[in-house]
């Protein structure tokens, strides 16, 4: 016979862990259609984001808020940026998920980058001035890392529809669209891929507050 002490100590455990239980649902339910969270690994998207940042994702659809150029967005990279699979196994790519998912290590497949090219955009560098061109116009683009030039490496694409050419603004350091010219896909994502905006750093405290993310560069139209 269980003596009631025991009792009170089994309900009092149960309902901890019903607690807890629901939270996590309510929680994997607001980040799965509302907001997310994500770890900034590099200092590719400096100085607007920092190594170590917590990025609040407030998750967008791009058929009800169209992608602008100079939007900064939170996309998955599996086809275009990173591996279909990992090469780890399920087992480890589980754990690896879950501590994804805990914030406790970066997203190998999420990335952030700055939209410099939307579909039909013709893309190019340089201008004799050093600047990107976007349909035949220079492009100010004040967000760049101090020193950094806006690109070192040349390019030229013509952005399909429903694609998306993206870089880093630390240019100097980001691997992004640059990087995977002759690739499949050439570097460009779907616009379907871009789970959100972020909207805010959570940590580190000291660089708590909200983001603005879009900076419009001259409108070449």
């Amino acid at each position: 016979m269980v003596r009631p002490e025991r009792q009170s100590r089994l309900r009092g455990w149960r309902s901890v862990v019903l607690a807890v239980t629901v939270a996590l649902i309510v929680w994997g339910v607001i980040r799965a259609l509302v907001l997310d969270v994500f770890y900034i690994p590099s200092g590719s998207m400096e100085p607007l984001l920092a190594p170590g940042d917590r990025i609040a994702v407030v998750r967008t659809s791009s058929d009800s808020e169209p992608i602008r150029r100079g939007d900064v967005v939170v996309f998955d990279g599996r086809g275009s940026f990173a591996p279909l699979s990992s090469g780890r196994g399920w087992g480890a790519d589980l754990v690896q998920s879950a501590a994804e998912w805990f914030g406790l290590v970066p997203n190998e497949t999420v990335y952030v980058k700055r939209v410099i090219g939307v579909g039909g955009d013709h893309v190019r560098c340089c201008t004799a001035g050093g600047k990107i061109e976007v349909n035949g116009e220079p492009v100010d683009e004040p967000y760049v890392y101090a020193g950094d030039a806006p690109s070192t490496q040349a390019f030229d694409v013509v952005v399909p529809s429903g694609r998306l050419w993206l870089l880093g603004d630390h240019r100097s350091v980001s691997s992004d669209s640059r990087a995977l010219l002759g690739a499949p896909g050439g570097g460009l994502v779907r616009t379907d891929k871009v789970i959100g905006r972020p909207t805010a750093i959570l940590w580190p405290l000291d660089r708590l507050g909200g983001l603005t993310t879009h900076a419009t560069p001259k409108d070449t139209h």
